[in-house]
């Protein structure tokens, strides 16, 4: 019998960067266009259907990548999209976890560290490999999409990506309508996530890292994220309306639902903020307040000041990591101002929950585990207190009526 699933050599397969995402400023924001320049109609559908569903542009531009890399590899070995299988699928996934990433650009000193753990932080480097994150998201993605197809009776009459078999039966059967709605089954060819292990920055390197800040604008922007556990992308889409000066909080915008917080910093933090609009003046309510300097490509090469970008904010952490010889992220501040405030015993987790903006409370138990860094200091206190000689008991402070024999026995000296 001759099976249809194809063999494919997963190590040959070559994908050639056909076609690129560009923004663009209509609906959707983003688009994959071909080789030609021209729209991948398909693609331009689905994603029209996803921005009318809510979703915010960072994550139309997200789809749009993972779905440019599907487009790619069904290019490669040759086959539609609307005649793809759960063959493809997996082979798709086979190859995510084998390939390396096409840097933009070519490594400098990155090169030597690329998946290495840095001595100081004990974070590992990315190196060129796909996370295991990215394929599990590239799956959701696919899925999606498929389900917008099969919908609308235009795509493959099964979804290539298929969730396993809950107890031999199919997800959802016979579920009782009165019970709590919990999805069952994970997609299939999904690998286990790895278990997420959240550390704080220490006190000192945080210290040594916010003494590396060349501007007030870059203390400011440090000082928030630590005290308010907020997103660098949150923090930079902040306005000028959206800062309360009395009250010392902050409004932000949350990733992916777009709805609005304010959120309560720390005075060392609005210290900051108020030397840094002395600097720049005046900012009015609906304009963004991180701003740099940028020279003009035209109209003489003056400088200008425009909106921070994260590339930019990056490149401010990049500098400071290359002299300590860390590899700190803007996240780092968030789980370490997210695990300060859980060992205050006056915050609980549900306060936890809301400054960190969690839908689910069991999203923030993840920072309920031990740190690292703490376990390692209470444990050497531990040694150290063991290395310490015992403190002599003195004869003086001994009762009279004890033999000379019993004492010896008693405090362990020896006879001579």
């Amino acid at each position: 019998m001759v099976s249809d699933d194809p063999v494919r050599d997963i190590g040959e397969i070559r994908l050639a960067r056909w076609g690129r995402v560009a923004p663009r400023g209509g609906i959707p924001p983003f688009e994959v266009l071909d080789a030609d320049g021209g729209p991948v109609e398909p693609i331009r559908r689905f994603l029209r259907e996803f921005v009318a569903r809510g979703n915010a542009a960072g994550s139309v531009r997200s789809y749009a990548y993972d779905l440019l890399r599907w487009w790619r590899f069904l290019r490669a070995i040759e086959v539609e999209w609307d005649k793809a299988t759960s063959a493809e699928v997996r082979d798709f996934v086979l190859w995510i976890k084998q390939a390396r990433k096409t840097p933009s650009a070519p490594r400098q000193r990155s090169a030597m560290t690329a998946g290495t753990v840095n001595p100081v932080t004990r974070k590992r480097y990315q190196d060129d490999r796909y996370m295991v994150t990215t394929v599990r998201h590239s799956n959701a993605v696919l899925r999606t999409f498929y389900e917008y197809w099969i919908d609308l009776g235009e795509g493959p009459l099964v979804n290539p990506v298929p969730r396993e078999r809950v107890h031999g039966r199919r997800p959802y059967a016979h579920r009782n309508p009165l019970e709590p709605f919990r999805a069952q089954g994970r997609l299939r060819y999904n690998p286990r996530p790895p278990k997420r292990r959240v550390r704080a920055m220490p006190d000192e390197l945080w210290v040594a890292l916010f003494a590396q800040m060349q501007s007030n604008r870059d203390r400011a922007i440090l000082a928030l994220a630590i005290s308010t556990a907020a997103r660098a992308s949150e923090l930079l889409g902040v306005r000028g309306g959206d800062v309360d000066w009395g009250e010392h909080l902050i409004r932000v915008r949350r990733k992916g639902t777009g709805a609005e917080q304010w959120l309560p910093a720390s005075p060392d933090a609005f210290v900051w903020l108020r030397l840094y609009f002395e600097e720049i003046g005046p900012v009015a309510a609906n304009e963004p307040i991180w701003l740099t300097l940028r020279r003009r490509r035209r109209g003489g090469g003056g400088l200008r000041r425009q909106p921070m970008t994260y590339e930019a904010l990056r490149a401010v952490l990049r500098r400071a990591n290359e002299r300590l010889g860390t590899n700190w992220s803007m996240h780092d501040l968030r789980h370490t101002c997210a695990l300060r405030m859980l060992r205050d015993k006056n915050l609980t987790l549900r306060d936890v929950q809301v400054i960190l903006g969690h839908a689910h409370l069991t999203t923030t138990q993840v920072y309920l585990e031990e740190d690292d860094h703490e376990v390692i200091r209470r444990v050497h206190q531990h040694l150290t207190a063991k290395e310490e000689p015992a403190p002599q008991t003195s004869r003086a402070s001994m009762p009279d009526g004890y033999a000379e024999a019993d004492l010896a026995v008693l405090l362990g000296e020896t006879r001579t």
